[in-house]
């Protein structure tokens, strides 16, 4: 299975079942979205534990009064079919409350912060 999309997945199943935090199996592409989500305010917290000897990621989930601010998330880009977006073609997600998540040529990054940088990239998922 994709593990971006388990990521995400499990990330809004955590939210809305109310949980602190979630585990998931570690990857350097994780944690980096893990770090962009973390800037923009949609975990608080991230830890590399492991556990068994397997390298966890340990992701803190955000409560805005007592709603999860992660309700909803849609992949863009999956396996099968890889969506590129220019610099131009990045825009708001649901009026500025969601998130566009990027990988470009200087890493992970939101929509904002990709057009700010002025890069364009391989759109993994929107998030709100």
């Amino acid at each position: 299975m994709d593990s971006i999309s388990n990521m995400i997945i499990m990330l809004k199943n955590a939210s809305l079942a109310g949980k602190e935090s979630v585990s998931l199996p570690y990857s350097k592409m994780k944690a980096a979205i893990a770090e962009c989500l973390k800037k923009e305010g949609y975990v608080t917290e991230i830890s590399k534990k492991t556990k068994k000897g397997q390298p966890l990621l340990e992701v803190g989930l955000v409560y805005v009064d007592k709603k999860p601010k992660i309700t909803e998330v849609e992949r863009i880009s999956k396996q099968s079919r890889r969506v590129y977006f220019g610099m131009k073609d990045i825009h708001t997600v649901r009026n500025g409350s969601g998130l566009l998540v990027l990988s470009t040529p200087k890493g992970i990054m939101s929509g904002k912060q990709a057009r700010k940088e002025q890069v364009g990239g391989e759109a993994l998922f929107k998030i709100w």
